[in-house]
């Protein structure tokens, strides 16, 4: 999402522009932030969104620094339980139910809570990965999250992780004594632990964009949803879009940088949005 003026009321002929765009082509969907935040789920650009006091974390900081994994981890144990708490809202699921009647072929999304799929979507991409993994930066060994949650309990118990208010990384925005906060190293090579996303600074893996281009090529129109498209690993779907004359839409609360390329936009809230898009096509929604 983007910042920008408040979103305004949805305008019928708007829906129903939309609507006609989509009906009788392959729709693929490319989400962003937009998409969780009314799960629960804070983004960085949103024009709701709190003022940050941090940036992200960067790859090449996590990698080189020590405290740098000690603060992130510190701060993503507080989180944890928040993040992993948040369930699909209505565009989630509106969204799923576009895929079961066929009008959806598939959604990329550059969101790591697995939101999409806990709707029901089947055919997916998680162009950024996922915060319910964690991987070795050395053997490549995977662990569940929530796996690793309890490994980081039994290695500082002295602190007590308990629902908190989340930023936008699936942390939380605390400030515990982060220097005294232990870190397990990988117990078969000690190598780091890293959450399976990609981090500011870091290339989405070659296979992971192998596969989103893939899906997008099955696709007669692309429908952006909830992104602002400041992130080039994003917003390169749409170039393409734009090069090859391919049908483009967005539904976002604020402009995206695909609004001069965009046969239709709608500016609004995706849980409104989205159920009523899915009503207009003659979908069953489950909203």
């Amino acid at each position: 999402m983007s910042t920008g003026s408040p979103p305004t009321p949805l305008e019928a002929g708007r829906l129903e522009e939309l609507a006609e765009l989509l009906s009788g082509r392959r729709v693929v969907a490319l989400s962003g932030a937009g998409c969780s935040t009314e799960s629960g789920i804070p983004d960085y650009r949103g024009p709701t969104s709190a003022r940050r006091s941090r940036s992200p974390v960067r790859y090449q900081e996590f990698m080189a620094r020590p405290e740098a994994r000690r603060r992130y981890w510190a701060r993503s144990f507080f989180g944890w339980p928040s993040f992993a708490g948040a369930r699909p809202n209505a565009a989630h699921r509106a969204l799923a139910d576009l895929e079961a009647e066929g009008v959806v072929v598939g959604v990329i999304t550059q969101n790591v809570d697995g939101l999409h799929q806990a709707a029901g979507t089947r055919s997916f991409v998680e162009l950024h990965g996922s915060l319910s993994r964690v991987q070795c930066m050395g053997c490549r060994a995977d662990l569940p999250r929530d796996g690793f949650q309890e490994l980081l309990e039994s290695s500082n118990p002295d602190y007590r992780a308990g629902p908190g208010p989340l930023a936008p990384d699936g942390d939380a925005d605390v400030t515990p004594e982060e220097s005294a906060f232990r870190v397990p190293d990988c117990d078969r090579c000690g190598g780091i632990l890293k959450p399976d996303v990609v981090f500011f600074g870091e290339s989405v893996p070659a296979e992971t964009l192998e596969r989103s281009w893939r899906l997008y090529e099955t696709g007669d129109v692309l429908l952006v949803l909830g992104s602002s498209l400041e992130v080039f690993s994003g917003r390169r779907f749409v170039l393409r879009a734009s090069k090859e004359a391919k049908p483009l839409a967005v539904v976002n609360a604020g402009p995206t940088r695909a609004d001069p390329v965009a046969r239709v936009k709608i500016d609004g809230r995706l849980g409104d949005v989205i159920p009523r898009l899915a009503g207009a096509l003659r979908v069953g929604s489950r909203v």
